[in-house]
């Protein structure tokens, strides 16, 4: 997949981004939310964050509890409106908002609208940069090696692939090194290692012997539940790459502890 053929937006324009910030973030990870907040402001936007916000919904959603999700829409179609763009460090939750929305208002005229409308200019954080925003440059420096996760939702319904990886090759001293097998899920899947926790943990086996394979330093990806699931595993398994979100090396945020290592 390729970035996608956004418009650049007028050079006098300044975008109003209210950032979803994301459960995960907020409760694990604050670092993340911080990070974003950096990269949006350093590409020129106006960031704003929401205090209305909550969940995006997409537990509710995919444990098939329509009622709960169709709530939670609502509160953040309203949070949200108003601002030119929405933003979220994850291409999980972005996903939900753009491509799960519409079709749970499907049926609705009322509610149809709004939610298409808000699904149209919610964006993942690295797809924002590169594919609106045009970014090509980020002025950070993180010396060693990486390699990078490809979340599901954000792959494969958002087209997040090439976006992340143009960023990192112009961070300073960063080496990419690719898994074989780097598109390849988890097992986290939200619900699903509730549900399923002795096929989540095989998969999260698997998938770390690949990224093991690259020898780098450090795992990265865009999503915190892919991230946590993975660290999780490291961490009982004894050890292995350090694991971070690719907004805080992005944004050059990588003083403090590694995901699975002590407070975001």
């Amino acid at each position: 997949m390729t970035a996608s053929s956004e418009p650049p937006l007028p050079p006098s324009e300044k975008p109003r981004v209210a950032l979803f910030v994301t459960c995960l973030a907020d409760l694990f990870r604050p670092t993340v939310g911080f990070a974003a907040v950096k990269l949006l402001m350093d590409a020129g936007c106006d960031v704003h964050v929401p205090d209305a916000q909550t969940c995006c919904g997409q537990p509710a959603y995919n444990a098939g509890d329509r009622a709960d999700a169709i709530g939670i829409a609502e509160n953040v179609i309203a949070a949200f409106r108003g601002y030119d763009y929405l933003v979220a460090p994850s291409g999980s939750c972005a996903a939900m908002i753009r491509k799960h929305y519409p079709r749970l208002f499907e049926d609705d005229p009322d509610r149809r609208e709004p939610a298409g409308e808000l699904a149209g200019r919610t964006y993942e954080l690295t797809s924002f940069l590169v594919d609106v925003l045009k970014v090509t440059d980020i002025e950070a420096s993180f010396e060693g090696t990486v390699t990078y996760h490809d979340g599901c939702s954000g792959l494969r319904e958002m087209g997040v692939r090439d976006q992340p990886r143009q960023l990192l090759a112009s961070v300073t001293g960063l080496e990419l090194l690719e898994a074989p097998e780097a598109e390849t899920c988890c097992g986290f899947g939200g619900t699903f290692c509730v549900k399923y926790p002795e096929v989540s943990t095989e998969i999260a086996r698997k998938k770390l012997d690949d990224v093991k394979q690259t020898g780098a330093d450090t795992l990265l990806a865009g999503d915190l539940g892919c991230l946590l699931n993975l660290a999780g595993k490291l961490s009982r398994d004894g050890g292995g790459p350090q694991v971070r979100h690719v907004a805080e090396v992005l944004a050059g945020l990588t003083d403090g502890p590694a995901i699975g290592e002590g407070s975001g």
